[in-house]
């Protein structure tokens, strides 16, 4: 399993088919909220939309640890572990992410999630003594955040003029970009499959709370075939892409696995456009263009210069 996850091809393929599945998760939530009727002001059903969700996700993802990789899904020992990578992997990072992007598009949520990338290479600069940032990844940064910047300006306003929606999504990326952090260190001590499962579990329990506390209900919504396809789905993705990536940080530096991120955002303005027919606007195309530029710079501007030098 590691060489696979360590080898170039590989694990490129496998970086990409993950950020397809986070990218396509966009506009998958924005029409589900429109079939079930979801409004940007019920953040009680939007918790609990997103409470369904990752409790079906751990639960198909603690049925693969056993029936397919053989592995223990005990919780003793661990409890308190699974419950921390919980918190910030699915409680407080979705509990940003689903009300901020009730109040934004697919496209911008979608272009602020490229961000992710450089949240997590700006703590592990602070966590790792040897994933510091240098140079390179400086201009990483300020390209990333610059395009953030622009792909959220203000039509026909002067002034940078984050709303209330890009900014929970920025705080959900800072969240999940420390959960990817602590399931990294985690997963030295324990695997990662029932790992991730019981951090989507224990995790779902407190947005599910939360939702029932909000909208003073548990189960508001009707499913039908078509909802119901997109509640699985998005399970699905969760579990396949939380478990790829925690075994990609798993066997790689975090620098190189974070650059992959930034398809990300590539992916989900995509197919916004298509699945909500969402228009691009010109300042979120130009976004898109820095946060990728960040990207590429840290990795293709050290080796230009070492054969330069």
């Amino acid at each position: 399993m590691e060489k696979w996850f360590t080898a170039r091809f590989s694990m490129v393929l496998t970086a990409l088919f993950t950020t397809f599945l986070w990218g396509s998760a966009f506009p998958f939530i924005k029409k589900s909220y429109m079939l079930l009727e979801i409004d940007s002001s019920e953040y009680g059903e939007q918790l609990l939309f997103a409470s369904y969700r990752f409790f079906l996700a751990g639960v198909l993802l603690l049925i693969a640890s056993v029936v397919i990789f053989r592995q223990s899904i005990t919780v003793k020992g661990r409890i308190l572990q699974y419950n921390r990578l919980g918190l910030y992997l699915t409680f407080l990072q979705y509990v940003l992410f689903y009300i901020g992007l009730s109040l934004s598009t697919g496209v911008q949520g979608s272009i602020i999630a490229g961000s992710t990338s450089f949240f997590q290479m700006l703590l592990a600069h602070f966590r790792y003594e040897n994933d510091k940032l240098n140079r390179f990844k400086g201009i990483a940064l300020f390209l990333g955040f610059t395009g953030v910047i622009f792909a959220n300006w203000p039509k026909g306003d002067a002034g940078i003029d984050f709303g209330a929606g890009e900014l929970l999504l920025i705080g959900a990326m800072v969240s999940g970009a420390f959960a990817n952090l602590v399931a990294k260190e985690y997963s030295a001590t324990y695997p990662v499959a029932p790992m991730t499962g019981w951090a989507m579990v224990f995790g779902s329990l407190g947005l599910f709370v939360a939702g029932a506390v909000l909208d003073r209900s548990s189960f508001p919504f009707t499913f039908d075939a078509a909802t119901g396809s997109m509640l699985l789905y998005l399970a699905f993705l969760s579990a396949t892409g939380f478990t790829l990536w925690n075994l990609l940080m798993k066997y790689n530096p975090v620098g190189r696995v974070s650059l992959f991120m930034f398809f990300v955002p590539i992916y989900g303005v995509t197919l916004s456009a298509l699945i909500l027919n969402e228009t691009i606007p010109p300042q979120a195309l130009i976004g898109l263009l820095f946060v990728v530029a960040g990207i590429l710079a840290s990795t293709y501007l050290p080796t230009w210069f070492q054969k330069r030098g």
